[in-house]
């Protein structure tokens, strides 16, 4: 007993060896020279920062108000396809973690075996043949290699941010489909409403050629005059087959988003609220004054983090392979030659199999695969230093362009108060036989010109929204990941 506690001790304390990794241990690439001094955070400040330190963006449904839209993003989340996948890779890299996180542990078995042998008389000794036979039931440990220099430990911490890497995508996806869907929602939202005012304009264009026509035939106006509005109503028909084009396409769209079709009439099983006017349609303003630890609490930069942790990991993983490895396989049983006395008293048997492996030639492979990594690791780092980058520049674009169409819709808003000043009064101008209805027909058409206008810009300023909301999203991001390490582990 003495003597089987002595080697139990000496395996302990082989296995609290394995805990050394070898390799280099992670560091966050610094981010000084990535970004502006007025959007850089230290990186001590990042790892410092408490959740509540960057105010949390809202959730979609506070932020996108309009029912209708709320709906068809909760058929899209539940529908697309593109994000089933990408909910699909997330079991799929777990799954991989799980796998490698095993080779961690002993793995046991369950054995039982019969062994038969029979030797022809030519090879015995005694020149008769012989027969053997050998039953045997026991626990079995299969190759368990003692972490040493924490080779299975680093392959474990790569599948570990692979993992977390594959939610952070889909994280990404998901922002990014609920930004889809609402940019789609706006689109076919405007393309109705401009459908609406291009048919009243290819009307209002009618019948200023036919009033042209009536004067050209009382000699009242050139042929020329009636020419261009004769022109302008042939172009305002082909502006709105376009727009009645362009509005197929984005209902077309707005279906391959949601991922069904989509249910319009009023006995549907679950019919969508009516669409709102673009006019209605308000969202909450984001902060522009954010720190920079907001982009990297994005799920896009969080995962191209993840990657590098992975890379970063193998090369730890590769550097072992020079060292030795020690693997150990045995069976503890009960044998014997007969099934009925298998049990039986001093039937006990052990068999302990340690393999000690050094890497002796192997052409350079051991050391081709560190440079691989390597490379792979200087890779991963400028991904993910582009990817900040990126997310830099799409933010700052966002906020920028937020002002200027700012700037845009009250100007286009302006112009079309104008434009309906005119309208009213050269209305009265006709009421009172100071001004031909042809002026009326022009000031009406220039007015639905703004209206158009208008609403370009409206839509233009909801799309921004819809981008910024998804590009400042991941506030909190790096809490949840943080739970979701702890609930793997």
């Amino acid at each position: 007993m003495p003597k089987l506690i002595r080697r139990t001790s000496q395996l302990v304390l082989l296995m609290a060896l394995a805990g050394c990794a070898s390799g280099p241990d992670y560091q966050r690439p610094a981010l000084s020279l990535l970004l502006p001094s007025q959007w850089f955070a230290s990186d001590a400040a990042v790892a410092g920062a408490a959740p509540e330190s960057v105010a949390a963006l809202p959730d979609w449904r506070d932020y996108f108000t309009d029912t209708r839209l709320q709906a068809l993003i909760d058929q899209a989340l539940e529908h697309n396809r593109d994000l089933r996948i990408a909910t699909a890779r997330i079991a799929e890299a777990r799954a991989i973690h799980g796998i490698e996180r095993a080779g961690r542990w002993p793995q046991l078995e369950v054995l039982g075996r019969r062994e038969a042998a029979h030797v022809p008389g030519d090879l015995g000794m005694t020149g008769q043949p012989q027969f053997s036979q050998r039953y045997d039931v026991g626990v079995e440990l299969l190759n368990y290699e003692l972490d040493f220099w924490g080779r299975v430990r680093r392959l474990d911490e790569a599948a570990l941010a692979g993992y977390l890497a594959s939610e952070e995508a889909q994280r990404a996806f998901r922002l990014a489909l609920i930004a889809d869907v609402a940019n789609a929602y706006y689109s076919q939202c405007e393309l109705r409403e401009r459908a609406v005012l291009t048919r009243a304009l290819a009307g209002n264009r009618s019948e200023v050629a036919q009033l042209s026509d009536q004067r050209r035939q009382a000699g009242l106006m050139g042929s020329m005059e009636y020419l261009r509005a004769a022109a302008a109503a042939e172009a305002a028909r082909s502006d709105l087959a376009a727009i009645e084009q362009a509005g197929a396409a984005a209902d077309h769209w707005l279906q391959l988003l949601v991922g069904k079709p989509i249910q319009e009439t009023a006995d549907a099983a679950s019919p969508l609220p009516a669409i709102r006017p673009l006019a209605e349609q308000q969202l909450t303003p984001l902060a522009a004054d954010l720190p920079a630890d907001v982009l990297l609490r994005r799920p896009d930069v969080l995962a191209a983090e993840q990657r590098l942790i992975a890379a970063n990991a193998n090369i730890g993983a590769a550097r072992a392979a020079f060292l030795p490895s020690l693997t150990l396989t045995g069976l503890l049983s009960t044998a014997s030659s007969g099934l009925s006395n298998l049990f039986d008293a001093g039937s006990r048997a052990w068999i302990f199999k340690p393999q000690l492996r050094l890497p002796l030639f192997n052409s350079g492979r051991d050391a081709a695969n560190v440079d691989l990594a390597e490379a792979r690791t200087h890779v991963a780092v400028a991904e993910y230093e582009k990817t900040i980058q990126q997310a830099f520049r799409e933010v700052a674009d966002l906020l920028a362009a937020r002002v200027r169409l700012d700037e845009q819709l009250q100007a286009q808003e302006a112009n079309r108060r104008i434009q309906q000043e005119r309208v009213e009064l050269f209305e009265a101008r006709y009421r009172a036989q100071i001004s031909h209805y042809l002026e009326v027909l022009d000031a009406r058409r220039d007015l639905q010109l703004a209206d158009q206008a208008a609403l370009q810009a409206k839509r233009a300023v909801l799309a921004n929204a819809a981008q910024l909301y998804k590009a400042l999203a991941g506030s909190g991001a790096a809490a949840g990941q943080t739970d979701r390490v702890a609930a793997v582990e």
